[in-house]
Parts: structure tokens; sequence; C-alpha cells
């Protein structure tokens, strides 16, 4: 059996939060907790750790916007805001924030279930992209100092590219270490 997605609500009115708890129980999800206001929620985002979270956008003492860039840096998890409000600026500061899916109330239950697969399948892509790019960073800082440990071998030496390359390659295979490693040790004995 799949493991249940564990859903944080997070809404000034207590009905509202009753609300969703009873259609995310009904539709297989699990509710993670439930809070009143942004710094519940942020401390309940700690303590529970959810998959997921639908926050309201006006909330007392840190609103929903807020709540979502503080629990996004500590663990980023999809973030949904609900809200009666459809209004421009909110719109807006939603979109310049880590948030994934925007519901408007009343929540309506067959809206619920796209809203959060949608904001899954967003949250997971841009994982994956951000993923790609880190590891798109480490390979062209790979090749930069393997560039630069080359050009300190040919210098020292007096040998061509591909002989630089080579005692690189060759050291790196005999001692069972990444290139960059070499490289970087390379650099470190003779830049």
């Amino acid at each position: 059996m799949a493991k249940k997605v564990r859903v944080l609500i997070a809404d000034d009115e207590s009905i509202i939060r009753m609300g969703l708890r009873v259609m995310l129980r009904d539709l297989g999800y699990e509710v993670a907790g439930t809070a009143r206001d942004g710094v519940e929620a942020l401390d309940m985002a700690r303590q529970t750790k959810p998959d997921l979270a639908i926050l309201d956008i006006k909330m007392p003492r840190m609103d929903g916007l807020e709540a979502a860039e503080a629990i996004s840096r500590e663990r980023p998890i999809p973030i949904i805001i609900l809200t009666a409000f459809s209004d421009r600026e909110y719109v807006e500061r939603a979109k310049s924030t880590a948030v994934h899916a925007y519901l408007i109330k009343p929540v309506k239950e067959e809206k619920l279930v796209p809203t959060i697969e949608l904001a899954r399948a967003h949250f997971l892509e841009q994982q994956t992209l951000a993923q790609e790019v880190q590891t798109l960073e480490e390979a062209l800082q790979a090749r930069e100092l393997l560039e630069q440990a080359k050009r300190l071998l040919m210098e020292k030496f007096n040998i061509g590219e591909t002989d630089a390359f080579q005692r690189i390659h060759r050291q790196a295979r005999d001692s069972r270490r990444s290139m960059r490693s070499v490289a970087q040790e390379i650099i470190n004995r003779h830049g």
C-alpha cells in the first residue's frame, strides 16, 4: 500500500480547518496537523514534517506567504495557498514565494485533489531541476579544475595537453580517486 500524503493545514478559521481536515481524510490523505496562524504552522511543520502544506494567506502573527517562505527555507515541501482573496497583490506576492498552487475559498472537494497533485508534481519538477543545476555546476567546476591542473602540468613539465590529461587520468586511476580530486591536489601542489 502506498504511503499516505501527510498534509499540514493552517487557517485562522476553525470551521475551515475542520472542513479541510474532513475532506482530506475522505480523499485518502493524512492530516499531519492543524494550525491557527503562520507561527503555529511553522512550529507544526518542524514537529510533524508534512509532505505538503495548505496555508491560508491571511492569518494573524505571520501570514501564509511568510510561513511558506519560512517552511521552505527549513524543509522544502509543496505549498498551497488558500484564500478568499483573488486580489492581484496577493497573487503577485504568491508568485515570488515558495508557493506551488493557489486555492480560492470556499474549497470544493473536486478541486482539492487536482490542486494537491499538481502542486506535488510542480514541486518534484522544481526539485529535479534544482538537482540537475547543481550536478551541472559541479561538473563545470570539476572541468575548470581539470583545465587548471592540465595548464600547470603543461607549464611545469613542458608537455602537451594530451600528455597532461593522461597523467591526471593515470594518477586518478592508480590511486582510485576522482580526476577532480587529483586535479585539486595538483593545483594545491604546483599552483
